[in-house]
């Protein structure tokens, strides 16, 4: 993560390997609802500041999350970043 925060201020990618699941739709699979959280888990490993914010929806309406990734200790750009992605989506839908 230190390389490639010498070249980029913000990591984007998706919070999870799939769009949103149903309330109890996994908890017959825990591995699969492990697989869920794979793309969150280096993030408290290496410690540096992440969020996870709405980005869209799925075919069936569920949602989808964009995860942005950033400097230690450099929160204020991915929360200025955060805030962008939500005005997008605010201005996308007309809300």
């Amino acid at each position: 993560y230190e390389k490639v925060f010498e070249t980029c201020d913000l990591i984007a990618g998706p919070v999870s390997p799939t769009p949103a699941f149903k309330i109890g739709e996994k908890t017959a699979d825990p591995l699969q609802m492990y697989l869920t959280d794979i793309y969150t888990v280096a993030i408290n490993l290496v410690g540096i500041p992440g969020i996870s914010v709405p980005c869209g929806a799925s075919p069936s309406g569920l949602p989808i999350g964009l995860q942005l990734l950033g400097r230690p200790f450099d929160e204020p750009t991915i929360l200025r970043a955060a805030y962008a992605v939500e005005q997008a989506q605010e201005s996308d839908t007309g809300n």
